[in-house]
């Protein structure tokens, strides 16, 4: 019998809707690869989607000093977005006060230049050496925009919550400069020029917060703010995290439904993104997402100007069970996850597992059992 959640197998869903709010509603995405070719686990053409009927295997687990290394980087990532952030970070203090600390990440999201080398893949390489896997690929015409997520390497051995728990969805966008107004174009070129090979460095600049091109000047900000403010952004913001997504559906507190979050938000001072209705749900009804609206920050530009400029936003997740599934008790949606925290072992009950597809259960209950046979004399505590 598999069990799975609502979303899994989705092309990022919850940046998706975060990128749908960005354009009117007519303007539907177009999919270019669906969620079915069998794909390689082996890095493919970063410029094509992974295909569509069965989705690409994950990669194997990433060896324990890598793993490390990698979540360092998107740890220095967060904090250069929490830094810039504050509605986001009082959020995730707020969240760990009231449900502990149970945080997991859906997704990162980024946003790129797709011009000359500084699009996708410019950030893509990095995770797909770390063992991500592309995914699916959409357009958004209306707003020039390409987007692709990846998948995580297999990470079931995770010991701790936040950017150390399971492993996030990664988003990555890019505005397909040629596109836009020639007006536009030569802004961007003229600042991409004075890069040199930044674009080789990006998830450098992404854990540093520093632009890989000279800080730019009011007047060219105002002109892409005027044509895109996915442009606008980028220009200032450079590579760093546009957002970060909250799976509701792992707290373990009452604020796990995503209606009662956001009351939860509200009720603590904060405005929710009201654009296309607070709630954003997906075609099926299984993924139901909202967010804060981005907060903005005062930035000195080039010719000495200070002005306000956008900076980024929050958004919170709730990826329901599938609908053949949903009569079922918790403990037979997911088996409880088993956190190891100096040598104890602690059973939480009712949080859902990271599930990345479906999971047999039949397979997993003998690993289960055993993982728990050999760990009686440390249990600790039973939730």
């Amino acid at each position: 019998m598999a069990v799975a959640l609502a979303g899994a197998r989705s092309p990022g869903a919850g940046a998706i809707l975060s990128l749908r709010r960005l354009a009117p509603a007519a303007a539907a995405p177009v999919r270019l690869g669906g969620s079915g070719t069998p794909g390689t686990r082996r890095r493919r053409g970063i410029a094509m989607a992974a295909a569509a009927s069965a989705p690409p295997a994950p990669a194997d687990a990433l060896p324990k000093g890598a793993d490390s290394f990698f979540r360092t980087v998107i740890s220095n990532m967060e904090k250069v977005y929490l830094s810039r952030n504050p509605t986001a970070k009082t959020i995730l203090e707020l969240v760990r006060s009231y449900d502990g600390d149970h945080i997991c990440y859906d997704h990162f999201a980024f946003r790129t230049f797709g011009v000359d080398g500084y699009g996708i893949k410019s950030l893509a390489e990095f995770f797909t050496d770390f063992g991500y896997v592309p995914r699916e690929e959409l357009r958004f015409p209306a707003k020039k925009l390409r987007a692709l997520w990846f998948s995580p390497p297999t990470n079931d051995g995770y010991t701790g919550t936040g950017v150390y728990g399971p492993l996030p969805r990664i988003f990555i966008s890019e505005l397909l400069v040629d596109e836009l107004s020639p007006q536009s174009q030569d802004i961007i070129q003229k600042y991409i020029r004075t890069s040199g090979k930044g674009n080789k460095h990006a998830t450098l600049a992404s854990t540093s917060g520093e632009l890989t091109w000279e800080k730019p000047i009011y007047s060219d900000f105002q002109v892409l703010s005027r044509e895109s403010e996915y442009a606008a952004w980028t220009l200032v913001n450079g590579y760093a995290l546009n957002h970060t997504t909250i799976s509701t559906h792992r707290l373990i507190s009452d604020i796990r439904s995503i209606n009662k979050f956001n009351k939860f938000v509200e009720d603590n001072g904060f405005k929710l993104n009201s654009e296309g209705g607070i709630l954003k749900v997906s075609p099926d009804g299984l993924l139901q997402q909202s967010s804060t609206v981005a907060d903005s920050a005062l930035f000195t530009f080039a010719d000495g100007i200070t002005e306000s400029i956008p900076r980024s936003y929050i958004e919170f997740a709730e990826r329901l069970v599938l609908p053949q599934f949903k009569d079922l008790p918790n403990d037979e949606v997911c088996f409880p996850q088993m956190l190891v925290f100096d040598r104890r072992i602690i059973i939480w009950q009712h949080q859902i597992c990271d599930l990345l597809g479906s999971i047999n259960v039949a397979e997993l209950q003998p690993r289960y059992d055993n993982l728990l046979q050999n760990s009686k004399e440390s249990l600790h505590d039973i939730n």
